[in-house]
């Protein structure tokens, strides 16, 4: 299976788990303030055992055809911690996750595991949006002198904005899904109609000030 397919069948699992909520004539408000015709909860997967497993076999396969060298997977906390447990152990790697700042109270660790100095590193998210947590951790690791090789994700919204961030920060990105095939694949599932669609490609453009 090709990336497009993969990329299709996995908006298709998402919307039929209703990982993904599509609403463009009633909006959802993120922590941003940012208004979207969209909410996305990947955790609700791992309550669907195809859909879990497929997802690990996935990105598995990705990492392994992208970062040949990996060592160790690294989850960023709180969303990525599952689905990074279950890559790790169907790759046979060792796996450790990571907060995008230490922890406030006990050891106020910011690193869960154990990491080798030398070690080559996967970032695993479940969603990337602006990409601003996730690379808080690539930095924290790089700060502590580990390897980054990159990052994968299960689902990208495809934001200049991420893939800005993520080229600043010199940080390889691989993801399963994305936004354009979610609203295609949306569309012809019947989610939503040609209208709906012309305002979801709308807010991708312009997400901050969208209406």
């Amino acid at each position: 299976m090709n990336q497009t397919e993969t990329s299709s069948k996995i908006a298709q699992y998402l919307l039929k788990a209703k990982a993904v909520k599509l609403s463009p004539d009633s909006p959802f408000t993120w922590a941003s303030g940012w208004r979207s015709p969209i909410y996305c909860d990947n955790r609700i997967t791992l309550s669907f055992p195809e859909i879990r497993t497929y997802i690990k076999q996935q990105m598995a396969s990705a990492i392994s055809e992208n970062f040949k060298d990996a060592d160790v997977l690294v989850g960023v906390a709180t969303a990525g911690i599952a689905i990074g447990a279950l890559v790790a152990d169907e790759l046979g790697l060792p796996y450790a996750y990571a907060r995008p700042k230490p922890k406030e109270h006990g050891l106020k660790n910011q690193i869960e595991g154990r990491i080798v100095q030398g070690q080559k590193i996967v970032v695993i998210e479940d969603l990337i949006s602006t990409g601003g947590s996730s690379l808080k951790v690539v930095k924290h690791l790089r700060d502590q002198e580990y390897d980054v090789l990159g990052m994968s994700a299960i689902f990208t919204y495809g934001f200049e904005e991420a893939t800005h961030n993520f080229e600043k920060a010199d940080c390889s990105l691989i993801t399963l899904s994305n936004y354009n095939a979610l609203i295609n694949e949306a569309l012809k599932m019947g989610d939503i109609d040609q209208n709906s669609l012309k305002r979801l490609s709308s807010w991708r453009e312009s997400p901050s000030s969208w209406e």
